[in-house]
């Protein structure tokens, strides 16, 4: 496992372009906001407007495209996302350039295939469509029409404060499913599913729930000079600052977090060290007091006194031996 990660580090250091993960994003971002534009045009037309119809497409959009691509580039999906799991390497940094590109690229051609297929009449003009699908905030809000017969509106502030929370939401849910190898986990889908839910359900009334700025600019571009209340192009800077800021806000509690963490293991670490070294002293004194000086044990000084007793024995009788030798001698 250690070699495997090794490598992964290598390859991301080394620039290696995944090109599954650039087609995974592309081909992904594409379906995903296709359903989002879709459900976004033509379900306030024929069914009346739905925040909770949109917020399920949105979520089961992205909790499919997890599913199916999130083994190749971990299902990212949101520059937001990958800019993200840039700064805190899960994601090198020439494949998280080339998924921004295949995001907006994405983005992009469902708008595009928007364009081609929602009909248009003079009952039915495109702005009729494109309102309910583009993102903005007040007189572009989704809300706007309802909210100026009370007087009010929700304004910028309005829209940066739930975009950035929302934002957030899902950027730190992304982190959490998706491993260090910039893989998808086994409960990506349903996390980012669930992420992406939560967000657009108290954000569509306020902005038309971006959370992408992909999803933002795909369908803006072509929304543009078709007879909307306000240019979606000329308030796309919030739907583009805010997703940053959100992205910016995570990274940095995450490397906070990653420094206290590894600080700790660090002190942990120094304090096992010195913990086994005293203990190699305490060893090492104790092993140089029993070489200088040995009590000798009771067993030992009887062992000691037995053998002079028997040497005391073969004294005499050596002696008493010599003595019967001399006096057979004197007899001779």
């Amino acid at each position: 496992m250690t070699e495997q990660k090794a490598q992964h580090t290598n390859s991301k250091a080394a620039g290696v372009i995944s090109i599954s993960g650039i087609l995974s994003e592309l081909v992904g971002s594409f379906l995903i906001f296709v359903a989002i534009y879709l459900v976004s045009a033509l379900s306030p037309s024929l069914y009346g407007p739905s925040a909770i119809l949109i917020a399920a497409t949105t979520g089961l959009a992205y909790a499919a495209m997890t599913f199916i691509f999130g083994k190749f580039s971990g299902g990212q999906f949101n520059p937001a996302v990958t800019l993200t799991a840039m700064l805190i390497s899960k994601t090198g940094i020439v494949n998280g350039i080339c998924y921004i590109i295949a995001q907006v690229i994405g983005a992009i051609a469902a708008g595009g295939v928007i364009k081609l297929v929602i009909p248009t009449s003079k009952a039915a003009p495109a702005k009729m469509w494109f309102a309910n699908v583009v993102n903005g905030y007040d007189q572009g809000s989704i809300s706007s029409a309802q909210l100026q017969q009370a007087g009010v509106s929700f304004g910028i502030l309005f829209a940066v404060i739930a975009e950035v929370i929302a934002t957030i939401i899902v950027v730190a849910a992304s982190l959490q499913a998706i491993d260090d190898q910039g893989h998808a986990s086994k409960n990506a889908p349903a996390m980012m599913g669930i992420a992406y839910a939560l967000g657009v359900t108290f954000t569509y009334p306020l902005t038309g729930s971006s959370l992408n700025p992909a999803r933002a600019l795909g369908i803006a571009l072509f929304a543009n000079k078709v007879g909307l209340t306000v240019d979606p192009l000329k308030q796309y800077l919030v739907f583009l600052i805010c997703p940053i800021l959100a992205a910016a806000v995570v990274a940095i509690v995450v490397i906070i977090a990653q420094l206290i963490s590894g600080r700790n293991k660090g002190d942990a670490q120094a304090s096992d060290i010195t913990a086994d070294w005293e203990k190699d002293e305490d060893e090492n004194d104790s092993s140089e007091n029993s070489d200088d000086f040995q009590m000798p044990s009771l067993s030992d000084s009887g062992q000691a006194s037995n053998s002079a007793d028997a040497d005391e024995a073969d004294n005499d009788a050596t002696i008493e031996s010599l003595d019967i030798k001399e006096t057979e001698t004197d007899k001779d």
